[in-house]
């Protein structure tokens, strides 16, 4: 089998009093991510991983910031669109391996339902998605909470 092997990641800026998406879902917190999009780091480093396990570029050069038409949209339209290239291409998620770096607000109570909503985007097995978190031990502008990043890795298998 040809299997191809992707890796994506995204950071995002954190501010006060805005909405804050990540994994899919909605968290309530004081603080929130800033973006064109939804500024979802989690979907974002998915599709950027599933991408470029392609070769078939990156997020920015499919759906541009530039773009009128990606304001605010939310991520889980996007990772649809890069399914459908992928599909296209004669490939699929096979599994994929996201690590959150966030120092607040622990996520541990949210990864099960990321896990289920990008699982029901994929249209893949719940069993295929990992979604794992860490701080940065108060370092960097992770730890000083002015930003959240993901990485992701995926295989993708032909159809």
């Amino acid at each position: 089998m040809n299997f191809r092997i992707g890796h994506g990641y995204d950071v995002h800026r954190l501010e006060t009093n805005k909405k804050f998406t990540i994994g899919g879902i909605k968290i309530n917190h004081h603080k929130g991510v800033t973006g064109h999009s939804d500024a979802d780091v989690v979907i974002h480093a998915l599709c950027d991983a599933m991408l470029g396990a392609l070769s078939l570029d990156d997020i920015g050069a499919h759906f541009p910031d530039t773009d009128k038409k990606y304001k605010d949209i939310d991520s889980k339209i996007l990772l649809n669109k890069v399914i459908e290239l992928c599909n296209k291409n004669r490939y699929q998620l096979s599994n994929a391996d996201i690590t959150i770096l966030l120092q607040e607000p622990k996520i541990s109570k949210y990864k099960t339902k990321m896990i289920k909503v990008i699982s029901e985007v994929l249209n893949i097995d719940y069993s295929k998605i990992s979604i794992k978190a860490t701080t940065t031990e108060g370092l960097g502008f992770i730890g000083r909470e002015e930003g959240v990043a993901a990485h992701c890795v995926v295989i993708m298998e032909p159809l």
